[in-house]
C-alpha cells in the first residue's frame, strides 16, 4: 500500500500548473511583497507546502512564474504592431502582471528583483535596443529604456482607475495614437 486514501492521488503537474497560475495572478494583482505563500496555495486550492516541494520557494515560484510568461519565445520589439496588439491584449485580460509593476517599484526580495529586472530587460528593452542600433539611432539604450518605460506606465494606467478615457479606449486606437506620438520611427 501507498498509504494515499484510495481516489486521492496527487497529480504533481496539475499542482504545480495550478500554483503557478495562481501565483502569476497574485502577483499581478498585489505584487510580489504582498502576496503570500498561503495565498497561492488557497487561491490554487492545494497545499502551500506544496510551493517548496515544486518549486523551492516563493522567490523561485516568482521567477518560474516570469518564465511562464513568456513562453520561450523571443519577443519582437515594441515597434511591431503585432507585439503591440499583444502586450495590450494579455494585459487587458489578465490585468497588470508583476513585471510591469517591478519597473515602477523595487521588491523586497532582492533575488526576485534581479530576476525581474533581467525579465524586463529581456523582453521589452532589448529588443528595442537592438533595433535602434540597427537603425544607428542616437543613445539607444537610453531610447529603449525610454519606450519601455512609457509603454509599462501606459499599461499599467490603463488598469488603475486614474485614467477614464486610456481605461475605455480601443486597444487598436491606443495603438495608433501611441505610434503617432510615443513611437515616431521619423
Amino acid at each position: 500500500m501507498s498509504g494515499e486514501a484510495p481516489g486521492r492521488r496527487r497529480d504533481a503537474a496539475r499542482s504545480r500548473e495550478l500554483l503557478l497560475t495562481a501565483a502569476s495572478e497574485l502577483f499581478g494583482e498585489r505584487g510580489f511583497d504582498r502576496t503570500t505563500i498561503r495565498d497561492i496555495g488557497e487561491r490554487a486550492g492545494v497545499d502551500p507546502a506544496l510551493i517548496a516541494r515544486y518549486f523551492g520557494s516563493k522567490t523561485l515560484l516568482y521567477i518560474a512564474a516570469l518564465h511562464a510568461e513568456q513562453g520561450g519565445v523571443a519577443a519582437a520589439d515594441l515597434f511591431d504592431e503585432q507585439r503591440l496588439r499583444e502586450v495590450f491584449d494579455r494585459t487587458d485580460r489578465r490585468g497588470p502582471v508583476p513585471l510591469l509593476q517591478v519597473a515602477v517599484q523595487p521588491l523586497g526580495d532582492r533575488a526576485a528583483q534581479d530576476a525581474a529586472r533581467t525579465t524586463l530587460h529581456a523582453r521589452l528593452v532589448e529588443p528595442l535596443h537592438e533595433r535602434f542600433v540597427r537603425e544607428g539611432a542616437d543613445r539607444p539604450q537610453l531610447r529603449a529604456e525610454l519606450v519601455a518605460a512609457a509603454m509599462t506606465g501606459i499599461l499599467l494606467g490603463r488598469h488603475s482607475g486614474a485614467f477614464d478615457e486610456l481605461a475605455q479606449a480601443d486597444p487598436g486606437d491606443l495603438i495608433e495614437v501611441l505610434r503617432d506620438t510615443l513611437l515616431s520611427e521619423d
